[in-house]
């Protein structure tokens, strides 16, 4: 069958399927960046799209479809070749793979001719790709040079709280974090990105981004592409957003300037006017996308309209290879999907706003020829066994996403520090089913730290095709709600916790950010800062939303129980 990875339906639209916005929504998305990119470009259409409901994202979906009926021709040519990611070795000693990383600042062209102030791991700008394998003990020993507190977080990890690089385990400017761990996940794609209080957007638009793919040895992996930088293909898409001089923009100020554009990258390179090359060597090949974004959506489709197989989504393999026409990734989400390749093919970015500006238009980013002369194998007929949740017993919450005019809240409360955040308290074991609610009519990302979870409903709808895979991120348009289940399985700690936020960056920096505290012991609460009862936690990363962390273990975070708060 042939699926669609976009939203099907939206109960919260008119009878014309129009989303229904409010006055302040309105507001806030009324300036709509324009991109300038090469293919067809819909500016006007999609700049009134952030925070946009289900259906009307559906009807842009079908829109593009009309758009591109024109562009179904030949695949565009190349002007240049499409860079690959160094591959980071690690060295391996008494059974552990120790992996160096320095956080650094650089130059680099975000804009063509124009030079910008940036930040990378290793290098200038974005960081190398890390090879984890499955069962195996990492090391990793990062130092920051970047003349800041910065943390870094190994993004759809399932790794001990204390090693998962959230705000509490912050590090100072000349120091070095050496987290290790045993990599549990299987075979995927992850990311690693900064996670300090108040500086995530900043840090991670300025280039503080890098892939990690899990390896593991089972009969799916063997069957797939697996030679990386000839077969198996890194993709990390940036919309960022920069003046005419090269400083790039984070907060609501940058974005709103007048000399403020939004370009797209790939790969550390602009695609606004340029094509990439890449030939294919072999006749399938694998690519892994990343939304390393910090708000704009990124839809991938062929130009001539064809399909893509989509074989992953955040957290692993589907249970079979899904033939499907886009694939729709919010900030911080990434799926697989591989091609065969008989004749040349052009692959097509649509960027669509995600927050008060942002990019927008379809942009012919990676022009392929088809150079293989082998002919590969089927696919596996099944690539996962998922066995889906049965939720009838599971423990029951609300994740009320919310607004107090340019703060942003979890459960009523602003995460702009550890001490103010809502905390979620389980135990290892618990089986729990959350109804992730957004009461305002803006575009929100949800994002989970430790455990993967399945999609339950999307706004109200049954979950189809590639929505029955695996999630550590998913949208939850303006006025709509996802149901999500997840397992607790192991990991327990009593003093450093996991996040879950909005991987809409700057929503996070401006508070819609919680903590989860996974123990071993008997009690299950949900926690707030609003009443006199204490729940021991780490210490505050800082004291307001623009300061780092710098993480102590003797603070206590005040907070009531409840199991399910909604918004003052």
């Amino acid at each position: 069958m042939t699926h669609t990875s976009e939203p099907a339906s939206q109960a919260n639209s008119d009878s014309k399927g129009n989303h229904r916005k409010s006055t302040a929504e309105k507001r806030e998305h009324s300036k709509g960046g324009a991109a300038r990119g090469k293919g067809v470009h819909r500016r006007k259409f999609l700049g009134g799209m952030a925070g946009a409901g289900i259906a009307a994202v559906a009807a842009a979906g079908g829109a593009f479809s009309l758009l591109n009926d024109a562009a179904k021709n030949k695949a565009s040519a190349a002007d240049t070749t499409l860079t690959i990611p160094d591959l980071l070795e690690g060295t391996t000693s008494d059974g552990t793979t120790t992996f160096t990383l320095e956080a650094k600042t650089g130059t680099h062209e975000v804009i063509s001719g124009v030079t910008s102030s940036t930040m990378g791991y290793n290098q200038d700008f974005l960081g190398p790709t890390m090879k984890w394998t499955n069962g195996d003990v990492v090391l990793l020993n990062i130092t920051n040079d970047i003349g800041e507190d910065t943390t870094v977080h190994f993004h759809g990890a399932h790794v001990p709280a204390k090693m998962d690089g959230g705000p509490q385990v912050a590090f100072a400017d000349g120091e070095t974090w050496s987290p290790t761990f045993t990599v549990k996940d299987p075979a995927t794609t992850l990311w690693y990105h900064p996670h300090a209080l108040g500086t995530t957007a900043k840090q991670a638009v300025h280039g503080l981004a890098g892939m990690i793919i899990v390896e593991d040895s089972t009969d799916a992996s063997a069957a797939l592409p697996s030679d990386y930088g000839v077969d198996d293909i890194p993709l990390i898409f940036q919309s960022l957003a920069v003046d005419t001089d090269g400083d790039i923009k984070y907060d609501a100020a940058g974005y709103r300037l007048s000399t403020t554009t939004f370009p797209l990258l790939v790969n550390g390179t602009n695609v606004d006017s340029t094509t990439l090359g890449f030939t294919a060597t072999k006749t399938r090949t694998r690519f892994r996308a990343l939304n390393a974004s910090p708000s704009d959506i990124i839809v991938i489709q062929r130009s001539d309209g064809g399909t893509l197989t989509q074989i992953s989504t955040d957290q692993g393999y589907l249970t079979e290879a899904t033939e499907v026409t886009t694939i729709r990734l919010v900030a911080g989400a990434r799926a697989e999907f591989t091609m065969d390749l008989t004749a040349d093919a052009t692959l097509q970015a649509v960027i669509t706003t995600g927050w008060i500006r942002g990019g927008s238009g379809t942009y012919d980013f990676l022009a392929i020829t088809a150079s293989g002369s082998d002919t590969p194998d089927d696919l596996p007929s099944t690539l996962n066994t998922i066995d889906r949740y049965d939720t009838s017993d599971f423990t029951a919450r609300t994740i009320t996403l919310g607004q107090n005019g340019a703060t942003m809240l979890i459960n009523g409360s602003a995460g702009t520090t550890m001490a103010a955040m809502a905390m979620i308290s389980t135990t290892v074991g618990s089986k729990e089913i959350w109804t992730i609610q957004n009461s305002t009519q803006l575009e929100h990302s949800f994002h989970l730290h430790d455990v993967p979870y399945q999609l339950i409903s999307v706004n109200g709808e049954d979950p189809t095709g590639v929505q029955l895979g695996w999630y550590d991120t998913y949208e939850v348009v303006g006025g709509g709600s996802i149901k999500i289940a997840m397992e607790f399985t192991d990991f327990s700690d009593d003093t450093y916790m996991y996040m879950l936020h909005c991987h809409l960056l700057q929503h996070e920096d401006e508070g819609m950010m919680a903590s989860l505290m996974v123990t071993g012991d008997d009690t299950s609460t949900t926690t707030t800062d609003t009443d006199d009862s204490t729940a021991t936690a780490s210490a505050s990363a800082s004291a307001s939303a623009s300061a780092s962390a710098t993480a102590t273990d003797d603070s206590t975070a005040t907070a009531t129980a409840s199991a399910s708060a909604t918004d003052d």
